[in-house]
C-alpha cells in the first residue's frame, strides 16, 4: 500500500535532546525528520511528538518544534501503551488517518515496540530508516528485521515523500522535492 498524504499522520519518537548525541547517526536522523516534518507541514499531515521520560532525557530538540503538534509525555516504552497517546492515535484512525510515518530513536526499544504494537492495532505503519537510530548499528538492523516480520513498512525518507506527493508539477512538489536534491 502506498503513502496517501489525506490517510496519514507523522510521529516522532523521542527525539530528545540528550538521547540524540549518543544515537549512531544523530546527524542524519535529525536532517531527515526536518525533512519529514517539513514535508508534513507543506501537505498539512497531523504531527504527533513523543518524550520519553523527559524529566530525565531532556525536551524533543528545538530544530523539531511543530506549533501545530500534539507532544505527549511519556514512561512506557511503546506510544500506543501510554493512555493520552493511544487514544490520540485512535483519534487520528477513526478520524481517517490509519497511516502512521514514524522517525525517531531508538530504533529497537521505543519505535520497534510502537511500530509493532499500532501495526497489531490495524494502522499501516511506515518506519523511515534514515530518519530512525540506535546507539549501536546492529540494533538497528535487528530492529528493521523485526519490524518487517511484523507488516510494518521499513522506508526512506525519499519514498516517503515522492508518494505524498503523488504527482510533479505542484507547488508542494517543487518545495519538497528541493529537499532532498
Amino acid at each position: 500500500m502506498l503513502i496517501d498524504a489525506a490517510k496519514s499522520s507523522f510521529l516522532v519518537i523521542d527525539v530528545q535532546e540528550r538521547l540524540l548525541p549518543a544515537m549512531s547517526t544523530a546527524e542524519l536522523v535529525l536532517n531527515r525528520s526536518q525533512i519529514l516534518l517539513k514535508a508534513a507541514t507543506e501537505l498539512l499531515l497531523p504531527v504527533t511528538i513523543s518524550e520519553q521520560y523527559p524529566k530525565g532525557l531532556g525536551n524533543t530538540v528545538s530544530s523539531l518544534h511543530h506549533p501545530a503538534a500534539t507532544i505527549h509525555e511519556k514512561i512506557a516504552f511503546s506510544c500506543w501503551r501510554d493512555d493520552d497517546l493511544r487514544s490520540h492515535m485512535i483519534q487520528l484512525h477513526d478520524g481517517g488517518r490509519p497511516q502512521v510515518i514514524v522517525a525517531g530513536i531508538e530504533a529497537h526499544v521505543c519505535v520497534l515496540q510502537t511500530a509493532i504494537d499500532l501495526s497489531q492495532a490495524g494502522f499501516a505503519v511506515y518506519v523511515v530508516a534514515d530518519a530512525v537510530s540506535s546507539r549501536a548499528e546492529s540494533s538497528v538492523a535487528l530492529a528493521f528485521d523485526r519490524m518487517r516480520n511484523s507488516d510494518v513498512d521499513v522506508v526512506n525518507t525519499e519514498m516517503v515523500i515522492f508518494e505524498l506527493l503523488q504527482k510533479a508539477g505542484t507547488p508542494q512538489f517543487k518545495t519538497l522535492s528541493a529537499l532532498i536534491k
